[in-house]
């Protein structure tokens, strides 16, 4: 498999840009016209050859550019990764598991050679070689969480299951969608999850914590969720709120294509063997509505669930500003003829 990786910028000048195949295998995440929230889980098990599914992490032309960014962010905030102390197994379950999972499912990217304790990575892609001995952080150049999601696309979340609780106890978050590790690391899974609206009536989250708590090594789950972002940005955290908030306010019809992007996340969950944690990855994908406008389905479907949106599904998603020229935009690419069940481009 061979990847073309794209030099392109998600701050500043916003570079940018999906290739026609990184558009048809984005992940659009409405199967059918109106949308509510659910528990909505499903083995993560391998999808179709090309697919965002196809391995358990996906790495794509967008890495490099996303390794960069995540950069960025760490060197103005440290704090966008943070581990409690009683996390040190779970850090090293989370290396193993992603070094395996990268090295076995792109070879020609990244090699896991392993002599005992003594082990070496390799990742061509960023250049980078280490030899270091599992299970002693001093060997590698920080610690082992954030050494490997600090080469890994997307979010990282390490939940300590203790109490018939879990509790959201690590995190690497560059790329969250609104909400802050400094405030919510060390939380259970009800408080961490406590601003959402309408799922806590429909009881989502009470079945979701008892499906998690039972799930099982080598038995990872996934889910789609989604949101909306002005301009390629993955840095939306509160903390960056005055460098991205004010361009809620500047959609305009003559814009809406190339400005507004939908945000989908594909969030897998992995049980992890020695501490018994749970690894939650938030992997984040970004199309602009003239991405979507590519295959003519998505805008259309997209157009109904926008329109049939709760209110407080729209205020919490914080689309409420641009939310009517969006919808008005992708009115004018939506006939009204009737759409099958399904996410598929065509």
């Amino acid at each position: 498999m061979s990847i073309a990786f794209k030099q392109e910028t998600f701050r500043d000048d916003y570079t940018y840009s999906n290739s026609p195949e990184a558009i048809r295998r984005f992940p659009f995440p409405f199967h059918q016209d109106e949308y509510m929230y659910s528990v909505n889980m499903e083995p993560h098990t391998p999808g179709a050859v090309g697919s965002v599914f196809e391995h358990p992490f996906d790495i794509d032309e967008h890495y490099i550019a996303e390794c960069r960014d995540r950069a960025i962010t760490l060197e103005r905030d440290p704090g966008r990764c943070a581990s409690l102390p009683h996390m040190m197994d779970a850090e090293w379950d989370t290396l193993e598991l992603i070094m395996e999972s990268l090295s076995n499912s792109y070879p020609e990217l990244f090699t896991l050679q392993k002599d005992g304790t003594r082990w070496t990575w390799i990742n061509r892609p960023l250049d980078l070689r280490q030899s270091f001995t599992f299970g002693d952080a001093a060997t590698l150049p920080c610690p082992p969480f954030e050494y490997i999601t600090r080469q890994t696309q997307g979010d990282f979340v390490i939940m300590d299951q203790r109490e018939n609780n879990l509790f959201a106890d690590a995190g690497m978050i560059t790329a969250q969608a609104d909400w802050s590790l400094a405030f919510d690391i060390g939380m259970s899974f009800m408080e961490w999850h406590g601003p959402v609206p309408l799922a806590h009536e429909l009881g989502v989250f009470e079945r979701a914590l008892k499906y998690l708590l039972m799930l099982q090594q080598g038995r990872p789950v996934r889910r789609l969720n989604w949101t909306m972002t002005i301009n390629p940005r993955l840095d939306t955290a509160p903390e960056t709120y005055p460098e991205w908030g004010q361009d809620r306010a500047c959609v305009t019809p003559e814009n809406v294509g190339e400005k507004v992007h939908l945000r989908v996340e594909l969030q897998t969950l992995f049980r992890l063997p020695r501490s018994n944690g749970m690894l939650f990855s938030i992997r984040c994908y970004l199309a602009s509505m003239n991405d979507l406008a590519t295959y003519p389905r998505w805008p259309a479907r997209l157009h109904r669930v926008l329109k049939t949106l709760p209110n407080e599904l729209i205020e919490y998603k914080g689309i409420t500003r641009y939310r009517e020229t969006v919808t008005e935009w992708l009115a004018r690419r939506d006939n009204g003829a009737e759409l099958a069940p399904g996410t598929q481009p065509e």
